[in-house]
Parts: C-alpha cells; sequence; structure tokens
C-alpha cells in the first residue's frame, strides 16, 4: 500500500510554481517502485544514486569500497586516477595504478581479476580489463562482480560500498556481445545476479533521460516486465 499523497512544498517560497516544468537539460523523472514502505520485504536492491557525485561521495567519507575497472595500458581519464588525485592521504597516481594493473595482466590466463588498491580512506576494487580485449564484456562483469561480492561479504568492514555504472566510460567501455553498449537495467541485472548489494552511480551523462522515468532501486517493479511483454 503506497501512503496517501502529500501537499507539502520542496522548496521555501514560491520555488515549487517556478520549477513546475522543464527548466534544463539536465532532467530526470523519478518513479515509485510501489513496495509498501511499512512492511520492508528484505530482498536486496541496489540503490540508484540518480544525481549523486560519486567523487564527491567518496571524498565526504560516505563510502568505504569503490568498484569501477581498470587496465595495464592507460589509466588517466578513469575514476579511480581521480580519486587518488584528490585524496590526501593516498600515494597512488596514474603511473603506478597503471603499472599494478600491468603485474596482474602479465601472462595468459583468461581468469577475471579484481585488484585491491588501498588509497587509505577508500579501497578500490577494480576489475581488470584483459589486456587482449579492447573493451570490458558483460561476461567479465559478471565474473569480476562475483569476486568483489565475496570480498565485500567476507570483509564487512568493506562496507558501504560504490560502484560506477561502466556505461559512458572513456578507457574501460562496456560492450555486450553484439559489441553494442548494453542499457543500464542490464548492467543492473548482471551485478544483482553476481551478488553485489551496494549502492550504482551512473554515469552524469545518464541524467538526461527524461520523459523516460527512472527508478531509484533494482530490481524494479514487476510492472516493468508486464509493459515489455505489451500489458498495459
Amino acid at each position: 500500500m503506497t501512503p496517501p499523497p502529500t501537499s507539502a512544498h520542496i522548496y521555501d517560497g514560491e520555488v515549487d510554481r517556478l520549477m513546475e516544468g522543464p527548466n534544463s537539460g539536465q532532467q530526470i523523472i523519478m518513479l515509485p517502485d510501489g513496495n509498501d514502505l511499512r512492511h520492508p520485504d528484505g530482498a536486496q536492491r541496489l540503490r540508484i544514486m540518480w544525481g549523486q557525485y560519486l567523487l564527491e561521495d567518496l571524498l565526504a567519507g560516505r563510502y568505504r569500497t569503490l568498484v569501477c575497472a581498470v587496465n595495464a595500458n592507460d589509466n588517466s581519464h578513469g575514476i579511480i586516477t581521480e580519486l587518488a588525485e584528490h585524496l590526501p592521504t593516498s600515494q597512488w597516481e596514474e603511473h603506478s595504478i597503471t603499472r599494478r594493473a600491468q603485474q596482474f595482466s602479465a601472462g595468459d590466463s583468461q581468469l577475471a581479476k579484481v585488484i585491491k588498491y588501498d588509497m587509505d580512506s577508500v579501497e578500490v576494487l577494480a576489475l581488470l580489463r584483459p589486456d587482449n580485449q579492447a573493451h570490458l564484456h558483460l561476461d567479465d562483469l559478471a565474473a569480476g562482480f562475483r569476486i568483489v561480492s565475496e570480498m565485500i561479504r567476507s570483509r564487512t568492514q568493506r562496507m558501504p560500498s560504490a560502484a560506477v555504472s561502466f556505461l559512458g566510460a572513456r578507457s574501460n567501455a562496456l560492450r555486450d556481445d553484439n559489441d553494442n553498449e548494453p542499457s543500464l537495467e542490464t548492467v543492473l541485472r548482471v551485478m544483482h545476479e553476481s551478488g553485489y548489494g551496494g549502492d550504482v552511480y551512473p554515469a552524469p551523462g545518464m541524467w538526461e533521460v527524461a520523459p523516460t522515468g527512472v527508478y531509484a532501486r533494482y530490481p524494479f517493479p514487476a510492472s516493468v516486465e508486464t509493459m515489455r511483454l505489451g500489458g498495459f
């Protein structure tokens, strides 16, 4: 049962009225998922952090662990390097981050690898993009998140954790079996089915999806599948 509608104001003064309708290019339409807030079902869900800035939240100490990607060639554009540059106690920088990835990338093993980078206040669990691949694939994502999920589960001090969405990336772009960038729903499904239960940050470029409505949690409500099958 959903709560009754409220007449509460969002802003002080007359700003509510002034904020009606489109005001900028960046717009997100949030949809309630219909769950009964008074009777939590206990199911594990991913929180989707629309409109939130991952780097700022990491620097503010809101997370103990970051999950992202790394490669053995160039990480100058990755969030791992941005984080290392901004954390005052981190002793990592782009060259040392890449050198560590190169150490793990050596050899012919095709097994998924997750590299730990201790940046003092934040531990980075980085999925290593195989050196013989131009992109990360969904299989890499699934295998990597199975490892990440177990690493977090075995050491609860790694919680809370946040993950990038792996979409819109430059150095470590994610591709599906048809060599296309997958949907956010696909990425969330892979993470969730791999056992991950932390927060996920969509890329800021995805904050312009209106008029498409989005949800703040995954799994999405059953109504999404009903619509996909042609119902209401």
